[in-house]
């Protein structure tokens, strides 16, 4: 459990004056010793501020390097400021903020997910709103639609640090070996789907045993047919999802299944399984987030005949409708400042620099997407790294996974449709009523 310091005079030290410290951030005396009016340290004091994050030595070396690398820089740069750290796994670190929030002992700055996540910090008052360090210039240099993502009524309460967008990647040599070409409608793909059926080639991969999958599947076809706010808003309750263009899109998977478009079996297949069906050339193609680009470009433990026989495209537009730029996907960890910090404009200034050289160091020695933009043509990266990062600085619009943004039991229902959707075994009608009823409770 962190020790909160508050900012020390040095000129009040030398006096031999005390200033009291506080556990958990809180601003025990109604004022801070030494602050000027925007909260910040005056010239010559000093403040300690700390952050807690999820990525330690052994199980994340290159992210926790990184973090050290970013530290150090940041505490050379500012000489009054030093960073005090704490570093935990994925899962200590979720029990830790829990029981930190609860006793008001948040970090000055840690990690946080976007949409459902935020919404106990928020409303609990415990995250400090960042629209200011937005302001200064920030917000420009994300990838559009990540910083919506931790947005609370109007306000930004996380700086994304991540980002992850679905493809659908594909065989070169399968496709090469019947003159396909990588689709760009959907009119296209089901071309493809059926040269590959007729020469008995399995089209894509898909386990969707784990629902998410198949939903990845459905949020694009809703996304290309209604538009990529269409699906936001009706979770958020400023559309039906009864529109016809979510009905249209489960009409467009079903039409998928009963075009043996996925491998046989895959309803009760789990993604893994799919993802080896793939990556063992017993299907032509496979649709997953960027987290699995190393697999398909530096991974030393995949075959370099493989991770060479591998390209990828946009989903498609639906009856000429959709934006190519337009992605499902979504951010990962973000950085927060906790609202009762003693030093939150000092938090505030390093999670802004945090950020800002968090983006280029990650992509080129993590292989970690940003969620900020960055030109990685002047990076050491891959070619699929490159143009996957292109696509980003092109993006027009990002809709966050469906079962992120729900709450815990509709997006239990909407998991659940989705797998009663690619089985079978209820219309897409029926689809779209359920999930507008789940949303309505």
């Amino acid at each position: 459990m962190f020790k909160k310091k508050a900012i020390t005079s040095l000129a009040a030290l030398l006096a031999g004056a005390m200033i009291a410290t506080g556990c958990g951030g809180g601003d025990t005396d109604g004022g801070q010793a030494g602050e000027n009016e925007q909260g910040a340290a005056p010239a010559g004091d000093t403040a300690t501020v700390d952050f807690m994050h999820l990525w330690p030595q052994g199980s994340s070396a290159e992210h926790h390097r990184i973090v050290n690398e970013i530290i150090a820089d940041f505490e050379a740069e500012n000489e009054n400021i030093t960073i005090d750290l704490q570093v935990l796994s994925n899962e200590q670190y979720k029990d830790q903020i829990t029981v930190l929030s609860a006793a008001n002992e948040l970090p000055d700055v840690g990690m946080t997910w976007a949409a459902g996540y935020l919404d106990p910090f928020v409303s609990g008052n415990k995250f400090a709103p960042l629209d200011d360090v937005l302001e200064d210039g920030l917000r420009d240099q994300f990838v559009a639609g990540t910083v919506e993502a931790y947005e609370k009524d109007g306000h930004s309460y996380g700086l994304p640090l991540e980002l992850n967008t679905v493809y659908v990647y594909y065989n070169k040599e399968i496709f090469e070996e019947y003159g396909l070409e990588a689709p760009e409608t959907y009119e296209e793909l089901q071309q493809v789907v059926s040269t590959l059926t007729e020469n008995n080639v399995q089209p894509i991969a898909l386990g969707n045993r784990d629902s998410w999958t198949g939903s990845m599947w459905y949020m694009y076809f809703a996304d290309r047919i209604g538009g990529s706010d269409l699906l936001t808003n009706a979770i958020a309750r400023e559309a039906s999802f009864e529109d016809q263009a979510f009905v249209d899109a489960a009409a467009k998977v079903q039409e998928m299944v009963d075009s043996n478009a996925f491998v046989n079996g895959f309803n009760g297949m789990a993604d893994e399984e799919a993802k080896s069906m793939f990556m063992n050339e017993q299907s032509a193609m496979y649709m997953i987030a960027t987290w699995d680009l190393p697999n398909f470009t530096t991974n030393e433990d995949v075959p370099q005949e493989f991770r060479d026989n591998v390209g990828f495209f946009k989903f498609p537009t639906v009856d000429g409708q959709g934006d190519h730029n337009s992605f499902v996907g979504g951010p990962g960890v973000g950085l927060f400042v906790a609202e009762n910090s003693d030093v939150k404009e000092e938090a505030k200034q390093f999670a802004a620099y945090f950020v800002e050289q968090w983006g280029s160091k990650a992509v080129s020695e993590a292989g970690v997407l940003p969620a900020t933009i960055v030109d990685g043509e002047s990076l050491d990266l891959p070619d699929m790294y490159v143009e996957v990062l292109e696509d980003l600085n092109q993006a027009t619009g990002l809709t966050l996974y469906a079962d992120v943004q729900m709450t815990a039991s509709a997006a239990q229902t909407h998991l659940d449709l989705i797998q009663a959707l690619f089985g079978g075994q209820i219309t897409p009608e029926e689809f779209a009523a359920q999930q507008e009823a789940a949303l309505a409770e």
